[in-house]
């Protein structure tokens, strides 16, 4: 019995299972759309048993497809959790460390991190930026740098300040109430800027959406609107103009995170002091 081979296979349900499709569950493992179809078919062939309905709107768990997906997702939790014990446990400043942040924040983390990786060579760091928040408890990432006015209360970190925004425009141009705006995207997950729009009556001005702040950074450079963005991001970029003072209903403090069975492991400390020590918001 091939068990590593079984557990790529379960990994493919649990995929499906979270993501709805077999494009999401190819994102999920970093695999192609039909090495999923491929592996589904095969595990369902093996089985004798349906554990999908293929439909237009994606693919639907049958009875016997929650049983495995419910099963699988058992696994990754006890797999994840034994990986976090044994990282909790060393006391050697070596082996991979897991950083999932947002594209404008690493933008303004990064001297911190080079610093970090000059000091201690033999961490490897692994940086993921993907607008889905990651998930510290089953170990898809060990450190969170996160903006967020409420984290999550079973994981543990320290505060890093408070991230101001403000409207923006490129320089020298000229912004009236016609003026359109660029605003996030919905995969961002931004409904706090979106709320703030809808009640400021701008929504409906928006012509330009992006999926990323630093993709709105660059449409406003461009001149295609004026928008809110972080004040770290944006002030120093001299072809941008702020548009009056921070949006206090926008601040939202900065949390650098882990989860509690790692927060004896070195290279974790030594990433938290490293912040500590260096990193600061304008």
């Amino acid at each position: 019995m091939n068990t590593s081979s079984q557990w790529d296979d379960f990994r493919v349900v649990l995929a499906i299972a979270e993501s709805g499709s077999l494009s999401g569950a190819a994102r999920i493992l970093g695999v192609n759309h039909a090495t999923v179809y491929r592996r589904l078919e095969k595990l369902e062939t093996r089985a004798g048993v349906r554990l999908f309905e293929r439909a237009a709107s994606g693919y639907a768990m049958t009875p016997t497809g929650e049983a495995i997906a419910e099963r699988a997702k058992r696994m990754r939790d006890t797999v994840a959790d034994a990986e976090r014990y044994l990282l909790g446990q060393a006391a050697s400043l070596t082996g991979t460390l897991r950083l999932t942040t947002t594209d404008a924040l690493l933008n303004a983390a990064m001297p911190v991190l080079a610093e970090f990786r000059r000091a201690h060579p033999c961490i490897v760091l692994e940086i993921t930026t993907s607008s889905e928040r990651h998930n510290l408890t089953r170990r898809d990432a060990d450190v969170a740098l996160r903006p967020t006015a409420n984290p999550p209360e079973h994981w543990i970190g320290k505060s890093l300040g408070v991230i101001r925004q403000a409207i923006y425009a490129a320089r020298g141009m000229a912004v009236n109430a016609d003026t359109p705006w660029v605003g996030p995207d919905v995969v961002m997950g931004y409904r706090t800027l979106e709320r703030w729009m809808e009640d400021e009556d701008v929504a409906s001005l928006v012509g330009v959406r992006a999926d990323s702040t630093i993709g709105m950074a660059s449409a406003i450079r461009a001149g295609m609107g004026q928008g809110v963005l972080p004040c770290y991001l944006a002030d120093p970029i001299s072809d941008l103009q702020r548009l009056g003072k921070p949006i206090p209903a926008l601040e939202t403090p900065l949390w650098l995170l882990t989860h509690p069975d790692l927060r004896r492991a070195a290279s974790v400390r030594a990433l938290f002091e490293a912040f500590s020590q260096s990193f600061s918001l304008p």
